[in-house]
């Protein structure tokens, strides 16, 4: 039995029903197996055994009450994964899917992401099972009151620092974090993605987005490419899809496609980002809507979609850039899209290619950016509004994105380097994940036993 199926064996036992995060540990393991035997230390300290276990997983009951009285139950998570690098730093998930196994396969992603950012941040990620869709503002606020009220004894600013993610934007933030301020007595950057007039970073709602697009800049201009003038397909139409398409127009690309969980826009004249933003980000309605200010776009409902599939990769494009979820781009996707002509896939979300498609692609040889290189962008740029909650500043935006611009080709050029030691320039999943390694294992062995 090879080492890599043993620790996965030993993992599927001591952390059953969890196949998300197998997946995620099988990648990085799959990835590792030349730098473990090039350099014997590693498995000598036992860094791997240690990495795949969180030093920390808190579980909590999440009692609130909706607008009628009724009083619901949810899960509460943060999985506290590894601090070799600095304070733990990791959005909150509120979504119903949202299991032990979700969190801990996007805490896993988290320190390898953190780590390839070259900042002073450890890895972790949280959550409920809780859906903020089609609750009021009042249910919104009791729930998120809820919740710090148990998670607000494990963090701070030098100890564990949140963010927000699916279904955790400025709105959810401000709650947590003003009965963060409530609980603690304290103000101070304790949490990231805060409002602009109250410790926020300018820059920090787009960088997600925007540091996705700059990865795959990075990628075809390695290749004599450029995004410029290219039809390009995004999926989703949460913040990483909306800033994905407003900067992919920045560099003169063309994105034709964004989706929601009910369905999929084709717009052959190019996404309308100002009408995505009023449906999305102030009137959160169905994206179906877009027809009613562009009757002649197509619309895909996602019931009517052939399972095993998803309509936004079945168009021609030359780049795309999936930006909704975990899973979401089949194998069945994969080949739609390489048979359309796609030379760029740069993953906006974490870890939103199935095993099957990412194999399609590096057979391909095509230009791919995994989630934990390619997205990020946003907690690299929560790191910078770290640093301005520290030095009591607001940076302008500018400064800020001209940072984020240099984070992603610094990761770019590291992630390509580290591949080409093992002859594979083009496998950035390799190049990603041994980079984000080696900076945690060898912060470990430094330190010692934790």
């Amino acid at each position: 039995m090879s080492y890599a199926h043993e620790i996965l064996k030993n993992l599927q036992r001591s952390s059953p029903a969890q196949s998300e995060f197998y997946q995620a540990a099988e990648e990085v393991l799959a990835s590792l197996g030349p730098e473990l035997e090039r350099d014997p230390r590693y498995l000598r300290h036992g860094i791997i055994e240690r990495l795949i276990e969180p030093e920390r997983q808190i579980l909590f009951r999440v009692a609130w009450m909706d607008d009628a009285g009724g009083v619901h139950v949810n899960k509460g998570y943060r999985v506290q994964f590894n601090s070799a690098l600095g304070p733990y730093k990791g959005g909150l998930r509120f979504h119903p899917a949202v299991t032990a196994g979700v969190i801990k396969f996007l805490g896993f992603e988290q320190i390898f992401k953190n780590a390839l950012t070259g900042l002073p941040i450890g890895g972790a990620k949280g959550g409920a099972d809780f859906d903020p869709k089609g609750r009021s503002d009042a249910e919104i606020m009791r729930f998120c009151q809820a919740f710090m009220t148990e998670l607000h004894r494990h963090i701070g600013a030098t100890v564990d620092v949140p963010a927000g993610d699916i279904g955790v934007g400025t709105r959810e933030i401000g709650y947590l974090y003003g009965h963060y301020r409530r609980l603690s007595g304290r103000y101070e950057g304790t949490i990231t993605g805060k409002g602009l007039d109250w410790g926020g970073s300018l820059g920090r709602k787009q960088a997600t987005g925007y540091g996705c697009v700059y990865f795959a800049e990075n990628m075809l201009n390695a290749r004599n490419e450029s995004l410029e003038g290219n039809t390009c397909l995004v999926s989703g139409a949460g913040n990483v899809a909306i800033y994905t398409i407003e900067k992919l127009y920045q560099l003169g690309a063309f994105p034709v496609t964004c989706s929601d969980s009910r369905g999929t826009i084709h717009d052959e004249h190019g996404i309308d980002l100002e009408l995505l933003k009023q449906l999305k980000e102030e009137q959160r309605q169905p994206l179906s809507r877009y027809l009613e200010y562009h009757p002649k776009a197509e619309y895909t409902p996602a019931e009517d979609y052939p399972q095993g599939g998803h309509a936004v990769w079945r168009y021609s494009a030359r780049a795309a850039f999936p930006c909704a979820t975990q899973n979401e781009l089949s194998g069945s996707d994969a080949e739609a899209l390489l048979a359309n002509g796609i030379a760029c896939v740069s993953e906006g979300a974490n870890m939103p290619s199935t095993r099957e498609a990412v194999e399609r692609f590096l057979e391909a040889g095509i230009a791919f950016g995994p989630g934990k290189a390619a997205n990020a962008g946003g907690v690299a740029t929560s790191q910078l509004e770290m640093q301005q909650n520290a030095g009591l500043t607001q940076w302008p935006l500018e400064k800020v994105d001209s940072h984020l611009r240099a984070i992603m080709a610094d990761i770019f050029r590291r992630s390509s380097r580290t591949a080409a030691e093992f002859g594979q320039p083009s496998n950035l999943i390799m190049g990603a994940n041994i980079t984000g390694f080696r900076r945690v294992a060898n912060a470990m062995i430094e330190q010692g036993l934790f």
